[in-house]
């Protein structure tokens, strides 16, 4: 035990040293500047073509790799660190992605990882709400759909210079954002409020603040889930889900977006592991599409800029066994990078096997190689690719960034009710409030912070309803509502049932509906979603509701701050509801 914490931590020190010589690009060089798409790769540079001619058919197909590990240091011997430590150093990968973990022990990995390898590494994350959403310690923002419901390009391009300071801070040059898909589905369980909502103007005008705001500033935007995601109701993590659009129904509403993202210049794709059989064919997903990848996207979207698959290792793709066909199938597709396989170096042997049967030309993985050397360029990362651990945390969690979430999600909270004008609460409040937390999987924790917070300025009482709560919780929550000066019901539900209803049992709905007539004459009653809006549709026996769009504690502020008078909302939904606004 001390021998390994010594070694781990002369290996610390080792990185500090190796990045002190390495001063963080942000604060050395200036971004690069929004060049469109079409005229990054349409130069030929010399860099390219010279790092290009250097190497092996291997290293070629290892650049179109990017595999995935936890953004955290946790030993030199650990299995997954040795390996792509190896893999690193043999060229047989291209990139890594980040997972779940925290600013330092992700920036260490960045700087080990990239010592190793001799054509710099393309970083990446999923960070659509920042880069907290995948590494502690840095500044957590709102879904998608709360940056829409602002209606604020200005906020959501500030929001984005953001993301993209602390992203480059710990050595990540790729963001898996925007998602640019439509939800136009309420029961769409893997979008949602991952999206900018279904309005196709507001879409465009945030999703190019967006992309403008992370591509000024130094990191590459990925547009999302071509050729769209957002009217299905099959989680894809899960299983196929299929998008029964027509061309034409996809060229007025799907594709809208994805143009104006290509138009602003846009230099990464995401596609979509979903079925869409009126345009192939066929039910094979669009990830192995060449109807889709190359046809439709390439070739006549006019799309030059990288083109990566959704992460292969999901079950709408991957059902543990074929993780050799699917690689070959994607580049076959067109796509330039294979997102996060399970086994990487398996991957790569598959894709090198198949160009050297001949099934994959070398002049197309070289065209890939080119554009994924060109994005590197871009980055600057030939000349710089380490950063410098000493200064990094001066950039993550500012105060100023912090500043910037709080204002996203005091201008995104929307009343999308009020009949009878419960709000603001007349205060002071005498009497309790109860906060009845409605859930639609039992055993869980979240909201609890909202409860917390409640209690510092309301003589507060929260009771957790969940489909596994029986007679005595509901009888509990009844003599509880009967002598409440005020009710608020809080959920988190992002989607509608497939048949369009909340996702509750039958006594949890029976409630909320009855609710009304549980409580003296004029108390008011809240339904509070800290999720997506469609759930406040489901009840329209409640007269006033507020949505947040997303549950972190700047949404929870919002909301007391609401109900207490001190702010007054002004989002807008972003998105239709059957019932509008009674």
């Amino acid at each position: 035990m001390h021998i390994r914490y010594l070694l781990s931590s002369l290996f610390l020190a080792l990185l500090l040293l190796t990045a002190a010589a390495h001063p963080v690009w942000a604060r050395k060089s200036k971004p690069p500047a929004p060049i469109p798409a079409s005229q990054i790769f349409s130069n030929k540079e010399p860099w390219v073509e010279e790092t290009l001619s250097r190497m092996t058919l291997s290293e070629k197909v290892g650049q179109m790799i990017v595999a995935g590990i936890e953004g955290q240091f946790k030993s030199d011997s650990d299995k997954e660190y040795l390996r792509l430590s190896r893999l690193a150093g043999e060229g047989r990968i291209g990139g890594i992605m980040f997972l779940k973990g925290d600013v330092l022990g992700a920036a260490m990995l960045a700087n080990h990882f990239q010592s190793l390898s001799k054509v710099p590494l393309l970083v990446s994350s999923d960070m659509e709400r920042g880069l907290a959403m995948r590494l502690d310690g840095a500044t957590e923002f709102s879904p998608s759909m709360a940056v829409a419901a602002t209606g604020n390009p200005e906020l959501a391009s500030r929001m984005a210079k953001v993301i993209a300071s602390e992203a480059r801070a710990v050595g990540i040059h790729q963001n898996y954002a925007p998602s640019v898909d439509l939800n136009t589905n309420p029961s769409n369980p893997v979008i949602n409020i991952r999206s900018f909502g279904d309005k196709i103007p507001l879409t465009i005008s945030i999703s190019s603040a967006i992309i403008d705001g992370f591509q000024s500033n130094g990191l590459v935007a990925t547009a999302k889930h071509f050729p769209g995601h957002g009217d299905v109701s099959v989680d894809s993590h899960l299983s196929l889900p299929v998008l029964e659009a027509d061309r034409q129904r996809l060229e007025e509403y799907e594709l809208k977006p994805f143009k104006a993202a290509i138009e602003k210049g846009v230099l990464s794709v995401m596609i979509g592991h979903l079925a869409v059989p009126k345009l192939t064919g066929t039910f094979e997903p669009a990830s192995l599409s060449k109807t889709i990848v190359t046809d439709l996207l390439r070739k006549e979207l006019g799309f030059r800029g990288l083109i990566v698959t959704d992460a292969m290792n999901m079950k709408a793709l991957y059902n543990g066994r074929n993780l050799k066909d699917i690689s070959v199938r994607a580049v076959q597709a067109g796509n330039d990078q294979l997102l996060f396989p399970i086994d990487p170096e398996l991957a790569h042997d598959a894709v090198l096997d198949a160009v050297e049967r001949g099934e994959i030309p070398v002049s197309q993985i070289d065209d890939s190689v080119r554009r994924i050397l060109h994005v590197k360029l871009w980055l600057g990362l030939d000349r710089q690719k380490m950063v410098d651990l000493r200064h990094m945390q001066e950039q993550i969690g500012s105060p100023e960034n912090i500043q910037i979430a709080e204002s996203i999600a005091e201008n995104a909270i929307t009343l999308i009710r009020d009949r009878n004008h419960y709000l603001p609460f007349r205060m002071p409040m005498k009497g309790a409030v109860v906060n009845i937390i409605l859930q639609d999987k039992p055993g869980r924790e979240k909201q609890m912070g909202f409860a917390d917070k409640l209690g510092i300025d309301f003589t507060a009482i929260s009771l957790r309803i969940d489909p596994s709560s029986g007679k005595s919780t509901f009888q509990d929550a009844k003599s509880l509502v009967g002598e409440a000066r005020a009710v608020i019901l809080s959920t988190d539900i992002q989607t509608l049932s497939v048949s369009g209803h909340p996702t509750l049992n039958e006594r949890q709905i029976e409630f909320v509906r009855t609710l009304p007539a549980m409580v003296p004459q004029g108390t008011p009653i809240v339904l509070l979603s800290f999720g997506a809006p469609y759930i406040l549709d489901g009840f329209p026996e409640i007269g006033t509701a507020l949505c947040t769009y997303g549950e972190n504690e700047y949404a929870q502020r919002a909301a007391i701050r609401v109900l207490k008078g001190e702010l007054t909302p002004k989002g807008t939904l972003p998105v239709s509801l059957a019932g509008g606004r009674p």
